[in-house]
């Protein structure tokens, strides 16, 4: 064999890179440098060695321990082909070599370099995670864990990064409920509080938590209002009760907390409560995360506060991402700190223009919608309100329309610029009352071109930001309704608007690309399209009203639409070229110091992100080929 033929198939007998697919696998060779020992010698000292590398054994062997003070030998390990060396040092030990290593004479090794390990654990979680659940085990046995040191710092460890984003609710010490009656007097529930210590007391009725009370409530809700000590407790609690699954993630708590504005959340488990967490808890066990800025920015008042808050976004998400956060966590700060953004902004409209006429929802839609934002984000919202008499209508829609032209104006100062295809509440198109709304989505399901296709598309991927939720809860069950009426020629169409962007390739499987200027560029925004559409597709005719891709997915899985397999296969593409897409825009602003877009320089991207790019483009191509044989025989 020559010596690209070696290393092929070291990689393909050696794990986890046996993981990785041909084409990857295929990229990697060229990187691989060839290393001969003509002695016995110690080439990696513990916690003193800098790790170039992982070290992938040909022949011969490294042996591998701890030294303790003496010299002497500990947890001694003999390592031949297939083994790698390298990675756990590099994910979790500042880039120390983590054990010492002897090598035999006439060992031969081929060493991928660090950066390039570093990017293979972007591209493939299962990857990654061998060397973290490697290391997991390791910690089991007593020997490994005397002598291993604490994980590093967060700013120095990428390992460090993804525990701090992969932390469960369960991993982290909670605080026990104390509860009291909902009759029981303030002044004793004051008492039970002073006795145990405790700053948050849960309120009852039936033995079910219905609210709680704080040291803020006794002295807003109390003291404030002079209320008679006697008073029951339950007269002053603040709720309502947000609760979250002890299986959540910790960001995703501090993401509920900033949406609910709730400073409490208790801990789920099996339809019980187990526990609470504080809002202070929760930012004390993230550290230097970024997520504290959302704080921030919810104590900013003008509008050039707001402005500035937003021009500060790219550092966040760069931050982010340096540090290996998935780009589905990345997408949820954006989309939760351009959220606070937004409803701060509407509520000083309001405070402006006065109290609403009537009740409304201002809704996003498209990526903001999808909770899917990038740092290239314009409007795409709209505004729904109960239906009026008619002396009312005039009026209550006159309101609005001046409220959604304010609101407008002031996202676009901050950064959210105007949508060119006017998909916005100030276009009067998109601002009207529930009845009107109903029949929106009811012709664009009955008289089927390709507009309205692409309509229904952009206004099905909603949520609501700000106002009623009753409002939108009955536009979706209208909505459900509508879609359980036979209409394979809705479906149909919405199928074919999923295929109208076919994946990058060309027919000699080079990735297709288009010159700007001197250039040649990937469209990244196009090239993830059509796993937004197909998504969707599927969203739709099983009902499913999740907004967000990842979690429509997830459902789909649920519902046994997708298997394992097919969702990993989507979920990792997507969210892969996401990460590529926030670099590329977080690059262009704070390096380039221009405008964000969706255009990335192909000879930007390394031999990995290409081979990847083509894996991925075939595989979409595999589920267009799936939805254009179910879903178009009818046209």
């Amino acid at each position: 064999m020559n010596n690209s033929e070696v290393i092929l198939s070291l990689l393909k007998t050696t794990q986890p890179f046996q993981l990785l697919p041909d084409s990857v696998q295929k990229s990697l060779v060229d990187l691989m440098t060839k290393f001969t020992f003509t002695k016995e010698e110690l080439i990696y000292r513990q916690n003193v060695t800098d790790i170039e590398g992982i070290d992938l054994i040909y022949k011969g062997e490294y042996e591998t321990f701890f030294l303790d003070t003496a010299e002497n030998k500990h947890s001694i390990e003999i390592h031949r082909h297939p083994y790698c060396f390298g990675g756990i040092s590099i994910l979790l030990n500042r880039k120390k070599a983590l054990k010492s290593v002897m090598v035999k004479k006439g060992t031969t090794i081929y060493r991928l370099p660090r950066k390039d390990f570093i990017e293979l654990c972007h591209v493939n979680e299962d990857f990654f995670h061998f060397f973290t659940n490697s290391f997991g085990r390791k910690m089991l046995e007593e020997d490994f864990s005397h002598f291993v040191k604490s994980p590093a710092p967060f700013e120095e460890s990428y390992y460090a990064a993804d525990q701090l984003y992969s932390r469960k609710i369960d991993n982290i010490i909670y605080k026990d409920i104390i509860s009291i009656p909902y009759h029981t007097p303030i002044f004793e529930a004051a008492q039970k509080m002073s006795r145990h210590k405790i700053s948050c007391i849960f309120i009852t009725e039936k033995e079910e938590i219905i609210g709680y009370a704080t040291d803020i409530t006794l002295r807003d809700n109390v003291l404030g209002k002079q209320i008679e000590a006697t008073q029951p407790i339950g007269s002053v609690m603040d709720n309502p009760i947000v609760s979250i699954s002890h299986q959540a993630f910790l960001y995703e708590a501090v993401l509920m907390m900033f949406r609910t504005k709730t400073k409490y959340l208790l801990v789920e488990k099996e339809g019980k409560y187990i526990g609470f967490l504080s809002r202070n808890r929760l930012l004390s066990e993230q550290g230097q995360s970024p997520l504290v800025f959302i704080q921030s920015v919810k104590l900013a008042e003008s509008i050039d506060e707001l402005e500035d808050k937003w021009n500060n976004v790219p550092k966040i998400i760069n931050q982010l991402l340096e540090r290996g956060v998935h780009a589905e966590i990345a997408n949820q700060v954006i989309t939760t700190i351009a959220d606070t953004i937004s409803i701060k902004v509407i509520e000083k409209v309001i405070q402006e223009i006065g109290e609403p006429p009537a009740k409304f929802v201002f809704m996003v839609t498209g990526s903001e919608g999808r909770k899917e934002q990038t740092l290239k984000t314009d409007q795409d919202n709209a505004i729904i309100y109960e239906d009026k008499a008619n002396e009312h209508r005039e009026l209550v829609r006159s309101y609005f329309l001046t409220f959604a032209n304010k609101v407008s104006d002031y996202l676009n100062k901050i950064g959210f610029v105007y949508c060119t295809g006017e998909f916005m509440a100030s276009n009067p198109k998109w601002t009207h009352s529930l009845s009107h709304w109903k029949n929106n989505y009811k012709n664009w399901i009955e008289d089927t071109i390709p507009e309205n296709a692409i309509k229904f598309s952009t206004f099905f991927d909603c949520r609501r930001l700000y106002g009623d939720q009753e409002i939108i809860d009955e536009l979706k069950l209208f909505l459900n309704e509508e879609l359980q009426k036979p209409n394979e020629r809705f479906f149909s169409f919405i199928a074919k608007n999923a295929l109208q962007y076919q994946p990058p390739l060309t027919f000699f499987n080079a990735i297709k690309t288009q010159t700007i200027g001197t250039a040649e560029f990937l469209n990244i925004k196009k090239a993830m399209t059509p796993i937004v559409d197909l998504v969707r597709v599927y969203a739709l005719k099983n009902r499913i009203y999740e907004e967000n891709t990842g979690e429509r997915l997830k459902k789909l899985v649920k519902l046994g639409i997708f298997n394992q397999t097919q969702y990993e296969e989507l979920y990792q593409s997507y969210y892969y070229m996401m990460a590529l897409r926030l670099k590329n825009q977080t690059n262009e602003i704070l390096t380039s110091k221009s405008e964000p877009d969706n255009y990335i320089r192909i000879d930007s991207l390394t031999k990995i992100e290409k081979a990847t790019l083509k894996e991925i483009f075939k595989t979409i191509s595999n589920f267009q080929l799936g939805i254009k044989f179910k879903f178009t025989s009818s046209l």
